[in-house]
């Protein structure tokens, strides 16, 4: 049962997207991705979302899916971590989080919404 993490970053002036910029330019995602138990490590800009002064470009939402919760931790327990904070710290980028528990059982009646 994978665990998965959506996280929002929001900071100001396109503070998010260089956040993410540096991330993948740094290797760090790169990384991330190679770890043990990472099921998917994605950046993604939203559409239609509008911060106070009129700019779309503020948000910034990272798809982090593991294994399990011991891949998590092990992830956490990394020195990539204390990148990632420092690079939070250095676009005073602030975070929302949710948090999902695969269920991989799909009801048939849901199956027909389905495209493959």
């Amino acid at each position: 049962m994978a665990i998965t993490v959506n996280l929002r970053y929001t900071g100001k002036k396109g503070a998010a997207q260089a956040f993410a910029r540096e991330m993948i330019s740094s290797g760090t995602v790169e990384k991330i991705r190679a770890e043990n138990g990472n099921l998917r490590y994605e950046y993604y800009l939203p559409f239609g979302e509008k911060s106070d002064d009129g700019d779309n470009s503020e948000t910034v939402l990272l798809i982090d899916s593991w294994e399990n919760q011991e891949a998590i931790d092990l992830h956490h327990a990394t020195p990539m971590m204390k990148t990632i904070a420092e690079l939070r710290e250095k676009y005073d980028l602030h975070m929302t989080i949710e948090r999902f528990v695969s269920d991989d059982n799909i009801p048939e009646h849901d199956k027909g919404f389905i495209r493959k």
